[in-house]
């Protein structure tokens, strides 16, 4: 999701979720989310929760990118995409994504990033 902060800039939020344990994991907040820093983030995750079988996710750019693509076949973890429009294919992080927004995003004004993430964070 993506939202701007009071200088116009633009600020995504990467959130990601367990569906069987209905758990936030991270929300990893930044002026651009590549491939790269994802990848960093779901490797963190393994180390501190164990590897998923599979990950499920929207059909974005991000997820074609060669930092995820080559982390995939290293690990042995499977991808799915759900089908562009149908979020009741991933129904419980359409939800959480439709709830973070409210109470973070709508509510609140950020001047930075750092103030972004702190706050999303906590």
């Amino acid at each position: 999701m993506s939202d701007a902060f009071e200088d116009g800039q633009w600020v995504i939020v990467l959130c990601i979720v367990d569906d069987c344990a209905r758990e936030a994991l991270a929300n990893v907040v930044d002026r651009l989310l590549s491939g790269g820093p994802m990848t960093r983030e779901r490797v963190d995750l393994i180390r501190r929760r164990g590897q998923p079988d599979m990950i499920v996710s929207e059909n974005r750019t991000e997820k074609s990118s060669l930092a995820v693509l080559r982390w995939c076949q290293e690990t042995g973890v499977g991808w799915h995409d759900i089908a562009l429009g149908k979020p009741m294919q991933n129904a419980f992080v359409e939800s959480f994504n439709g709830t973070l927004p409210d109470q973070c995003l709508i509510e609140h004004i950020f001047g930075n990033l750092s103030e972004a993430q702190k706050f999303i964070e906590n």
